[in-house]
């Protein structure tokens, strides 16, 4: 499965479930899932200056009817460890898909903290998580995600692993 064949699945797998609002930090990880959401005008794509506000946006979303999901790189969790504590306390869906750094491949070594502590630190902030490794359990990890997160009302994040997504390479 390629690269843009699985990211149009997760997409698909994104609309299947309802989701109407994508917010998002730019991220070349996301790319592909970001170009759909633009170009779909049932969608609404919305740029974030900071991942957090990506958390407020699914709670008005979803208190104004309406299903999101956020966007993000493992180097933008640790901005929204104080602001899960509001689809945690008021018992609201969230769903996140990340996109890991500083794992396998990685140049960046400011990557490799934020990376290795990212599954931990979500679950120590009440966040389920799952993670994809290979592009043939992308969609099915995503579709059943997303419906966990928004069927239970619970936050839920995808960790899309850099080997999946593959490593980003340092160009002089």
């Amino acid at each position: 499965m390629t690269e843009q064949s699985w990211q149009d699945g997760v997409y698909a797998a994104l609309k299947a479930a309802g989701v109407a609002q994508i917010g998002y930090v730019p991220d070349a990880g996301h790319a592909r899932l970001i170009e759909r959401a633009h170009a779909d005008n049932d969608m609404t794509a919305v740029v974030l200056t900071t991942e957090e506000e990506g958390i407020a946006l699914s709670a008005g979303a979803w208190l104004g009817g309406q299903r999101s999901a956020l966007l993000m790189q493992s180097s933008g969790v640790g901005n929204c460890i104080n602001m899960l504590s509001l689809p945690i306390n008021c018992r609201m869906p969230f769903f996140t898909i990340i996109t890991m750094r500083g794992e396998w491949g990685e140049f960046n070594p400011w990557q490799v903290p934020m990376g290795s502590a990212t599954e931990a630190v979500l679950k120590a902030a009440g966040v389920h998580v799952r993670r994809a490794d290979r592009a043939d359990e992308v969609v099915d990890m995503v579709a059943a995600s997303a419906k966990f997160a928004f069927d239970s009302c619970i936050p839920v994040a995808v960790l899309l692993s850099q080997r999946l997504i593959g490593a980003k390479v340092w160009v002089k």
